[in-house]
């Protein structure tokens, strides 16, 4: 039997890692199968890890189909054993549905990787959909921490130096803090996220924030 398992985490704790890791393990050991991204941060058809690992992989867009490819893959007499499927998150829920097809059906390993919310702190389809579907979930720990020390725990979109909770839920950015960039993102725990504060505000206000209520006020 196969399974369809969901890995993730906020930006920066591994995933692309993992997914080439696995992807390693399953052809060491004799088995046969394919690398898939979407929007891979290189703007290329490839699995990039920001630790330098960097491995090419089949696009999907909203075209691809996963059953017909593994179908036709099968009819011509190559085996299919497991699927990485990277930036999971963008998929479509038809595509996250044929995922689930091949586990059960074929008993193709699924591997799907990918972050759960965007920069409003809102469900990616994709992720939605895996989560509805997916046999596990496994939450990384690697875990990546706000410039406060925090753990972080959310994805924050930065716009010409601002961070921004509207827009579009997909626009490629820079998670370089070094490069200036129109667009980049940044990891937050959930407080800092709400505040608004990133590494840069940060720094530049080192006073305490607000309490949120009135100092000496006790009960009425």
């Amino acid at each position: 039997m196969g399974a369809l398992t969901y890995f993730t985490g906020p930006m920066n704790c591994g995933k692309s890692t993992l997914a080439l890791q696995i992807d390693y393990t399953e052809t060491d050991a004799g088995r046969r199968g394919y690398r898939f991204t979407r929007q891979d941060r290189s703007g290329q058809a490839r699995i990039t890890s920001r630790i330098g690992l960097d491995e090419p992989a089949i696009e999907v867009d909203d075209d691809f189909g996963f059953w017909s490819f593994v179908a036709s893959e099968l009819t011509a007499g190559r085996r299919v054993d497991f699927l990485v499927c990277d930036e999971a998150q963008f998929y479509t829920t038809t595509q996250v549905d044929e995922l689930a097809r091949l586990v059960d059906d074929l008993g193709v390993d699924v591997f799907c990787f990918g972050i759960l919310t965007d920069f409003r702190t809102e469900l990616f389809p994709g992720s939605r959909r895996l989560i509805e579907l997916c046999d596990r979930i496994e939450l990384l720990q690697a875990r990546p921490r706000c410039w406060c020390g925090a753990f972080a725990t959310h994805n924050a979109r930065i716009v010409d130096g601002e961070m921004v909770t509207e827009g579009s839920q997909v626009a490629l950015g820079d998670t370089d803090q070094r490069r200036a960039a129109q667009v980049r993102y940044e990891v937050l725990c959930r407080r800092h996220h709400r505040l608004r504060q990133t590494a840069a505000k940060g720094r530049v206000d080192p006073s305490p924030d607000p309490l949120p209520f009135e100092p000496g006020a006790g009960p009425s």
